[in-house]
């Protein structure tokens, strides 16, 4: 892929945040998860791609855009698969709350996990836990590897999950052993890449998610020198077959980075549309104009671009 293309990448995720700036606190994710789906798709028109995408808005008859299988870009240049999710955080952003981003994840044609949309089982770490930790282990002894390795006791670990009823059990391991526990309400792929940044304090993200949102977390922590590992969690016989359909041979093995990302070059973008760990939200300015924090990162190069972009409201497609 063309260097250039991360920039590019970055111009979509940006629209898509400002397209659904303005439903923050409103109480309607559908219209705010529908401007961010509209402006984002308007925009990689004009990117120089031949893109599929791979991980989407839901099935062609759920979706009328971005929806899975779509081909997206000005049918030139690469041929890439294409992860999106336009609103990472619906009901953040109509509650204000912080933590939502829009997010676009790019690799070579066939690199990207076509994950099915249900729970996955999840373990994301920091550079200095990469290859150290695994999924399969008790969450006891993760906790007391992590310690060690990080010259840590283990009060001494902060643990970020999603606030769910589904982890009360989780929850109650991780108070027996003592470790700080930080909730988060949404915002999964968020979540998953915060021990990859030094400041967010965050040791191990654990818990389940949502699949797809794994993908686009594996994308981001490639270029980050991060790692996730994830694992299926079909409910039912139906769920378990779509698994199959989608090229998984077994929906129950543990999903390594390769598995999820492949292992050639990444391109990941977010944009901040609330505050969160490391990216400012969507800010209004005088005169029409807003400022827009971006994350942009290549794993080829494990380039880091924080952009801080000014943008004339009157010239953009938000609609």
């Amino acid at each position: 892929m063309e260097r250039e293309l991360a920039l590019e990448i970055a111009r979509v995720t940006e629209l898509a945040a400002l397209a659904s700036a303005p439903w923050m606190g409103r109480g309607d994710k559908i219209n705010a998860d529908g401007a961010a789906t509209a402006a984002m798709r308007k925009m990689f028109d004009t990117i120089e791609i031949r893109g599929t995408v791979v991980i989407g808005e839901g099935e062609m008859d759920e979706a009328p855009m971005l929806y899975i299988g779509e081909e997206v870009g000005n049918g030139e240049g690469a041929e890439v698969d294409v992860a999106v999710d336009p609103l990472e955080g619906t009901e953040i952003v109509a509650k204000g709350l912080n933590n939502a981003m829009s997010v676009v994840a790019v690799a070579s044609k066939g690199n990207l996990l076509h994950a099915p949309d249900m729970y996955m089982e999840k373990l994301a770490v920091g550079p200095e836990l990469v290859g150290k930790l695994s999924l399969t282990d008790p969450l006891e002894v993760t906790l007391r590897r992590a310690a060690d390795i990080l010259n840590k006791n283990v009060s001494e670990l902060t643990v970020m999950l999603l606030d769910r009823i589904r982890h009360e059990s989780i929850v109650q391991k991780l108070r027996k052993v003592g470790v700080r526990i930080k909730f988060i309400s949404d915002g999964d792929v968020a979540g998953a890449m915060a021990p990859a940044f030094p400041e967010a304090g965050i040791d191990l993200y654990v818990g389940s998610g949502g699949a797809p949102e794994g993908v686009l977390a594996a994308a981001a922590l490639q270029c980050l020198g991060g790692e996730i590992q994830g694992r299926l969690m079909p409910s039912n016989a139906k769920e378990y077959e779509r698994c199959i359909q989608m090229g998984i041979e077994d929906p129950y093995k543990v999903l390594t980075m390769a598995d999820m990302v492949g292992t050639d070059d990444v391109i990941f973008s977010a944009t901040g549309v609330t505050p969160g760990e490391f990216l400012g939200g969507v800010r209004y300015l005088p005169d029409d104009r807003a400022e827009t924090h971006s994350i942009v990162m290549r794993s080829k190069t494990k380039t880091i671009r924080f952009i801080r972009a000014i943008h004339y409201l009157p010239n953009k497609a938000l609609k």
